[in-house]
């Protein structure tokens, strides 16, 4: 049976991150992908130049719409935008326990523009990560959650995983790619332990989407049965391919996509 994932997120009209990713790592990874609009951005791979948040009530509607008529075997969230649609989003998923729901939480685009209210923060923190089966903050995001200065060695991601498990999701997996020097390890702890996830830095400037594209990867995994560390693994290993065959696009002149299809594609001839 093929899976349906729900992805609650913004729009990207390049189509490197939010629900233009999703959808398209959702396909990727071989789930049936579904999407609730809760922001428009104008944006390009040289950054954002405008947000443009979609009424609280209206992204409501859209989950309810989904959930009335599809089965939802899981949920990603990404951009929430303000604490009113964090809020929404909340109580629109809080009839629907029970279903892996992945959090990634979406606070600066790649170019560095805000993407996230600061006053949704608390709403995020309160309403949302105590639903979320796993959330995938990288080290700013982590920092940001917690009050706390950003982490800088791996004592302190693990540490901050932990504090972040604390607020109510069952499972946190802090990204290191903000860590200097050769590697960029990631740190999942869960229940059942910590694991350390262990990969190379890709030198690229193609990375536009991935913490998009890693969330909705391993939602899809969890909607195939996976357990979180299984799940973390397998999403990793088609990211890594996915940033290493991004060199094969040609879309914009900044931080350009990761290929989601390097897989299925056969680009050989068409350069």
């Amino acid at each position: 049976m093929i899976r349906n994932v729900l992805s609650i997120a913004g729009s990207d009209p390049s189509g490197g991150a939010g629900i233009q990713a999703d959808l398209k790592a959702f396909s990727a990874r071989g789930v049936y992908g579904m999407a609730a609009l809760t922001a428009l951005t104008a944006q390009n791979t040289q950054g954002v130049s405008a947000v443009h948040g979609v009424p609280p009530d209206f992204v409501a509607e859209q989950i309810r719409m989904v959930f009335a008529d599809v089965r939802v075997d899981a949920v990603k969230i990404g951009m929430i935008a303000n604490a009113g649609i964090a809020e929404a989003v909340a109580g629109a998923l809080g009839a629907h326990r029970g279903m892996p729901i992945v959090l990634d939480p979406v606070m600066v685009a790649k170019g560095g523009a805000s993407l996230l209210d600061p006053r949704a923060v608390a709403a995020l923190t309160t309403r949302l990560l105590p639903l979320a089966t796993l959330i995938t903050p990288n080290l700013p995001e982590a920092a940001a959650l917690l009050g706390k200065p950003e982490a800088t060695d791996r004592a302190t991601m693990e540490a901050q995983a932990r504090s972040l498990r604390e607020l109510g999701p069952a499972a946190v997996l802090v990204k290191g790619g903000h860590l200097g020097g050769t590697e960029s390890p990631d740190v999942l702890v869960t229940n059942a332990g910590t694991h350390w996830f262990e990969a190379p830095r890709i030198q690229t400037k193609n990375t536009h989407g991935t913490g998009c594209s890693l969330s909705s990867a391993i939602a899809a995994e969890l909607a195939k049965g996976s357990a979180p560390a299984e799940a973390v693994a397998a999403a990793k290993a088609w990211l890594a391919g996915a940033v290493a065959a991004a060199q094969d696009l040609s879309v914009g002149s900044g931080h350009g996509p990761v290929h989601h299809f390097h897989a299925l594609w056969n680009t050989e001839g068409n350069n």
